[in-house]
């Protein structure tokens, strides 16, 4: 078939053609009853959730650690320099003492006596007697119930008092047990208050722990 006789054949076709206006009318009428369509809704935002959620918990934890440790670490580096340890003394020898004026003392002469008692051994020790110079108060002499090669022994005058001391030389040792250490005294006639008379013990043991025991005889001597 040529050109011309397909363009005859058209336009037969063309002006046989009769449109179906009931049909176009119909499509019409039902397209504008139909509802709207709905207005399509905006792209929902994204839900953490399952296992997008656990990821991003698991990433932030691992973050917080970096963190966490670099923090630490910052902070060890910029401590000073620690402060030494603080080591508490040993605990010293167990020991009481008891001060009295000797039953045998009279109206011109006296003695103090000190009545130690040691529960451990001593390898330091220092006992002191303080005899206040009250009118006509002067020594006659000392002793101790331990051997008197263990002791350096003295008997001064230190203002208004009278001092015995008592010093355990080095590399000897006081065991467990009572002890006596007596300073002797003559003083005025008549009865001398020793109540202002006190005494010092020092005692360390064989660990270095320091104990002292300080007190008065508080009595009035006999008459």
């Amino acid at each position: 078939m040529d050109e011309t006789q397909l363009r005859r054949e058209l336009r037969e076709a063309a002006r046989a053609h009769r449109p179906d206006h009931a049909r176009m009318l119909a499509r019409v009428e039902r397209g504008m009853a139909a509802p709207a369509p709905a207005a399509r809704s905006p792209r929902p935002a994204t839900r953490w959730t399952g296992r997008r959620w656990t990821a991003v918990v698991a990433v932030a934890a691992a973050v917080a650690a970096v963190v966490g440790l670099g923090g630490l670490a910052a902070t060890t580096l910029n401590e000073g320099p620690a402060a030494p340890a603080t080591t508490l003394p040993a605990p010293g020898p167990s020991a009481r003492a008891t001060a009295t004026i000797d039953p045998g003392s009279n109206r011109w002469w006296a003695q103090s006596d000190l009545a130690l008692t040691t529960d451990t051994p001593v390898t330091a020790l220092t006992v002191e007697l303080r005899i206040v110079r009250t009118p006509g108060v002067v020594t006659t002499g000392h002793w101790r119930t331990r051997p008197a090669e263990d002791f350096t022994e003295t008997v001064t005058e230190e203002g208004r008092e009278l001092v015995y001391r008592w010093t355990l030389k080095a590399d000897r040792t006081v065991p467990p047990g009572p002890h006596v250490f007596a300073g002797q005294y003559n003083h005025a006639e008549g009865v001398r208050d020793a109540s202002a008379d006190t005494y010092t013990v020092v005692l360390t043991g064989p660990d270095g722990g320091r104990s002292t025991l300080r007190g008065d005889f508080g009595t009035t001597g006999p008459e």
